[in-house]
């Protein structure tokens, strides 16, 4: 089989990484009306509940979308069709969030945070239901397009819930909490979906999210607090067509590259499109006073360095799963259960960073933190390309524990510093934006990974191993480095008040 025929399976984007960026403080801005905490409602409370509470249903999120990559073949064979078919249960999803993302922060303005946020998660829940209960391909794919569209809204619009909820001073202890959960689904999704579909069946891995569903929106009714904006804008319709088409025609261009499923002039009509409509979004964003999304928010220091420098370090987060499990299974020989287990300490190493995250922010300040922090994680990630399937297993995990721990903390320091300095006014649009970018970002990262490895198996002529996969780290490593140029145009002082030095 020649590298041209050989097609690279790529795995689902996760939505822990999607959902980092979700703290925002209370801003006294009288400007913009708030309503907190409705008649009847429990009080806002600090600590840990609130963020675990929105992080359980990332964790449902994240689950769902790293569980599938291992039940495709067993899916594939009840449902009568190819495994390759079946990749577009995955497609559906990421390009159903993809369009959905710029409407959140209306419909949560519009309607209340808490009752989009709870309907999400019930949507969430029974659309896994009626993914369970799927007997053939086209009833699979209309039940994953409402997953995308349900989970599109869960992440930004507990976003607004809790960045409107919690102090300022509060807001890197609440990330960490808020994180535990987010990070556990990712890494165990793939090792709980190996063990369900060989004990049981692949419908459990999408049942599995009904029981979770179910508590997530009792506890949200109990104790999330009531947020919602008393001054309505109007729909931009228009923006919103333009930037879904925008959005829909990146991650399903993206999603495509690299893999041989649809011919190279298609993929770059698809980008074409994306660019296209991104310039009409353009023009006509500067033409409403209210656009869907809002990007002078970019203006904004610190949100800039946050969602454009955290941009290129995210690629190394859509990535590096993907590459991983090429590299643990073709590369060293692993089965999908073993490479799932040693994957599991990266998620260790991250956890172990929540409880020490606090202190080394406000030790170093935030310009600090990051400029460090991405140089570490780009070494961290090289690392990778010196294994062997002679390394021990003991090297290999040592290696994950740090990664895990760099990638976490760049990123609770990335998302603490996001909303430092957005007014209440502006919150909605500003978690609109994040939460495009991150997505854009995962799918790229995974994108960009796969067409790297391509280049490579075209290059050597030759199996996909261990000695194909080590360039894609470096592609990713050095793009991830990009970030590095907008941590260093953040002053020094840069969200002192967040990080609890000033």
């Amino acid at each position: 089989m020649s590298a041209d025929d050989q097609r690279i399976p790529l795995p689902p984007l996760g939505g822990a990484e999607v959902a980092e960026a979700m703290l925002m403080p209370r801003d006294p801005d009288p400007a913009t009306p708030v309503e907190i905490a409705a008649p009847g409602a429990p009080p806002v409370r600090s600590g840990p509940l609130l963020p675990m509470i929105i992080g359980s249903a990332l964790f449902m999120q994240g689950l769902d979308s790293n569980i599938i990559s291992n039940a495709l073949p067993a899916m594939a064979d009840a449902l009568g069709e190819s495994p390759v078919a079946l990749n577009s249960i995955i497609t559906a999803y990421l390009v159903a969030a993809a369009v959905f993302l710029p409407l959140c922060g209306w419909v949560a303005d519009r309607f209340g945070a808490r009752t989009v946020f709870r309907l999400a998660i019930a949507g969430f829940a029974f659309s896994s239901l009626l993914c369970g209960l799927a007997q053939t391909l086209p009833m699979m794919i209309g039940a994953r397009i409402l997953q995308g569209i349900a989970g599109a809204m869960m992440v930004p619009v507990g976003r607004i819930v809790l960045l409107r909820s919690i102090p300022r001073t509060e807001i890197v202890q609440a990330i960490s909490w808020l994180t535990i959960p987010a990070v556990l689904g990712p890494v165990v999704g793939p090792p709980l979906g190996g063990f369900l579909v060989t004990a049981l069946s692949w419908h459990w891995i999408f049942l599995i999210n009904v029981p979770i569903g179910v508590l997530g929106v009792v506890l949200a009714t109990r104790y999330v607090p009531d947020v919602r904006e008393t001054v309505r804008d109007t729909l931009d319709l228009r923006g919103f067509l333009l930037m879904g088409l925008c959005l829909a025609t990146l991650v399903f261009g993206f999603d495509n590259l690299g893999r041989n499923a649809m011919p190279p002039w298609q993929i770059g009509g698809l980008l074409a499109t994306s660019v296209a409509a991104a310039l009409l979004y353009w023009r006509h964003a500067r033409r409403t006073e209210k656009p869907i999304v809002d990007f002078s928010l970019l203006r904004i220091p610190t949100f800039l360095a946050s969602t454009a420098g955290g941009f290129f370090s995210r690629l190394i987060i859509g990535g590096m799963p993907f590459l991983l499990a090429l590299l643990l299974q073709l590369g060293f020989g692993l089965s999908a259960f073993e490479a799932g287990l040693i994957s599991l300490t990266g998620a260790v190493g991250a956890l172990a960073m929540k409880f020490v995250a606090q202190p080394i922010i406000r030790a170093f300040g935030f310009r600090t933190l990051l400029i460090a922090n991405a140089v570490l994680l780009a070494g961290m990630t090289l690392v990778h390309m010196l294994f062997t399937p002679q390394t021990p297993h003991a090297a290999l995990i040592a290696a994950l524990l740090i990664n895990g721990f760099f990638a976490s903390m760049l990123f609770s320091a990335i998302n603490s510093l996001a909303f430092a300095d957005i007014s209440a006014q502006r919150m909605s649009a500003a978690s609109s934006l994040s939460a495009m970018a991150q997505q854009v970002a995962l799918s790229m990262g995974v994108g960009i990974a796969a067409l790297a490895l391509h280049y490579s198996l075209r290059w050597r002529g030759g199996a996909l191993d261990a000695a194909a996969i080590r360039p894609a780290f470096a592609v990713l490593t050095l793009l991830s480095l990009v970030g590095i140029y907008f941590y260093m145009r953040l002053a020094k002082d840069a969200g002192d008040e967040v990080a609890g030095r000033g």
